[in-house]
């Protein structure tokens, strides 16, 4: 008997016979003789309707509240899917994340487990239950209800299997696996067999959104085996896994895009020692979350350096620059949002030179400008103008011969987890 840990997102248990569907998934896979732990979302567009809702009252909501808030999303998904499998002659019991064994840091909106004391689910199985956990939700040591953020029941689902030493973590979506690139930009996208924890981890920060990063992190750390497939069908799915086999010929495994990407520019910066490291360490301070950083030439004293970060924290970033302007002078500070950042992802690309050359190549005869650029040992990235985006995805799509015997995606609206 094997031990499967099921993760199912919010357009999966959309309404009620999805929910329907999904009941019947799971109770398929037990009768198959397998213990079961599902894990998932908010139905649907719960998350984003509560949120609205909230706001409504009080633009600005205290993030403690707004924890509370969520996770009732989580929590109706749970209940009403033991229901459905109480429907089909077994039993369920669901479970809240802090009644799961989450413990997390006291952090509201985006925090990170500490622990896991899953001695109520262990207990559940061993009573032959079908056991349902709310994803995204923990508790403090304090008692105090907090969620770990968007894409967190990835990360409920990963970390639950790696502390009851899961066979197999399945987490079920609206596409088939994880494709060479968004296959809604490329329709001839390639679905991956198989992928390495790397990879995968590099194109989940990226911005492809099939997997959450942390989740790809705890499945790296524990070894947790980890398969990504469709809720609507039984297609084969894509593995994540240590290491796989390099298939011949291909160097780059996919192409990611992050439109959530803002640029801010300080210009005329003394070129003294320590001036990076009061900027980025008042960042850091305020918990803003930067990317790509370039520094140009120095003249007459003064430098100019650029840094990327994310759409939503681009103000943030703009108030704690200008806070230093008295203790560290500057001639200007500039930020640009229509940006989009490109990236290739390959193990292949260690021992392959010229990879990240034909990338700017490429772009180059698309007539598009490149703005900033990052590399690390498997991956590229570009910031690029974001209406320039479809054809340079495409374009590297076809250069790196990711178009060769593409499957044809089947698939619905972006997964909500």
């Amino acid at each position: 008997m094997s031990l499967y840990v099921m993760k199912f997102g919010g357009s999966s248990v959309g309404d009620t016979e999805r929910m329907k569907r999904v009941a019947k998934r799971i109770v398929e896979k037990q009768d198959e003789g397998h213990q079961c732990v599902v894990v998932v979302s908010a139905m649907g567009d719960t998350t984003d309707d509560l949120i609205d809702q909230a706001k409504l009252l009080n633009p600005e909501p205290p993030a403690r509240e707004i924890d509370m808030l969520m996770t009732t999303g989580e929590q109706i998904s749970m209940s009403l899917l033991s229901m459905a499998i109480h429907q089909l002659g077994r039993s369920a019991v669901s479970l809240t994340g802090w009644q799961a064994g989450f413990r997390t840091e006291p952090v509201h909106g985006k925090a990170r487990i500490t622990n896991i004391l899953p001695d109520r689910v262990i207990a559940a199985l061993k009573e032959g239950q079908i056991v349902i956990v709310a994803g995204f939700q923990g508790m403090t040591e304090d008692g105090e209800i907090t969620t770990f953020g968007r894409g967190g029941s990835d990360t409920t689902a990963v970390s639950l299997a790696a502390a009851i030493q899961a066979d197999v973590c399945e987490i079920y979506t609206d596409v088939d696996g994880i494709y060479s690139t968004d296959p809604r930009i490329v329709k001839c996208a390639r679905k991956l067999t198989e992928i390495s924890y790397d990879e995968m981890l590099e194109l989940a920060n990226l911005g492809a959104a099939v997997l959450h990063p942390r989740a790809v992190e705890y499945a790296k750390h524990h070894k947790v085996h980890l398969v990504v497939r469709s809720s609507f069908n039984y297609n084969e799915g894509t593995a994540v896994k240590e290491e796989t086999s390099v298939e011949q010929g291909v160097v780059v495994s996919g192409i990611a895009y992050d439109k959530n990407v803002a640029r801010i520019s300080i210009l005329g910066v003394e070129d003294i020692p320590g001036v990076l490291a009061q900027v980025f360490g008042a960042l850091a301070e305020a918990s803003v979350n930067v990317d790509i950083i370039v520094q140009s030439g120095v003249q007459d004293g003064k430098a100019d350096f650029s840094f990327t970060t994310s759409l939503s924290e681009c103000p943030q970033a703009l108030e704690v620059i200008h806070g230093l302007k008295s203790r560290l002078p500057y001639r200007d500070v500039t930020s640009e949002t229509n940006l989009v950042k490109v990236s290739i992802v390959g193990a292949g690309m260690i021992s392959h030179p010229g990879v990240a050359a034909q990338m700017f190549d490429v772009i180059s005869k698309q007539g598009v400008s490149i703005k900033m650029v990052s590399t690390s040992e498997i991956k590229t990235s570009c910031v690029i103008e974001n209406g320039n985006l479809e054809q340079v995805v495409q374009a590297l799509h076809t250069a790196y011969n990711l178009d060769t015997d593409a499957q044809v995606f089947v698939g619905g609206p972006q997964e909500r987890r």
